[in-house]
């Protein structure tokens, strides 16, 4: 894989004192583009086997601070597929490849220059109350079932 802008630390991941997971996802469950997310790669996820960790767990909080993010602003999803972290657009292409097609051909988005790919993760995650919150959030049970936290 080319620069697939990991996260600041790309080692193996895992959570507070657990077993690593291989196939993560960390997302803000209260936002309802992030959960909606989770949902999706619940859905789609046949092979890569994902787990999921609300942002807002421990765990979540945990996985924030060990790749030096700010557990308090959770402007990111956090994407570990075959053990290495990706964050902001790199999170959401990562996940992507590993879905297959044709979900795979959004990896296209891999070809705009980091800043510019990144400035438009920033964008959306600065505002992603705005598409709503969820106070109460209740997942799929597909995505419950995968849970870690």
């Amino acid at each position: 894989m080319s620069d697939k802008r990991p996260a600041p630390e790309s080692a193996e991941a895992s959570s507070a004192g657990t077993k690593p997971h291989r196939n993560l996802i960390v997302f803000d469950a209260e936002c309802v583009v992030c959960s909606g997310f989770a949902r999706f790669m619940a859905k789609h996820d046949r092979h890569a086997g994902y787990r999921f960790a609300n942002a807002h767990s421990g765990s979540g909080k945990a996985l924030y601070r060990r790749f030096g993010l700010d557990p308090e602003l959770m402007e990111t999803n956090i994407v570990i597929y075959q053990g290495r972290a990706y964050i902001k657009m790199a999170s959401f292409t990562a996940a992507m490849r590993s879905l297959g097609w044709p979900w795979r051909a959004l990896t296209v988005l891999d070809l705009l220059p980091r800043a510019s790919a990144d400035w438009l993760y920033d964008r959306i995650a600065r505002n992603r109350y705005r598409f709503g919150r969820r106070t109460c959030p209740l997942p799929s049970q597909a995505l419950k079932d995968r849970l870690i936290d």
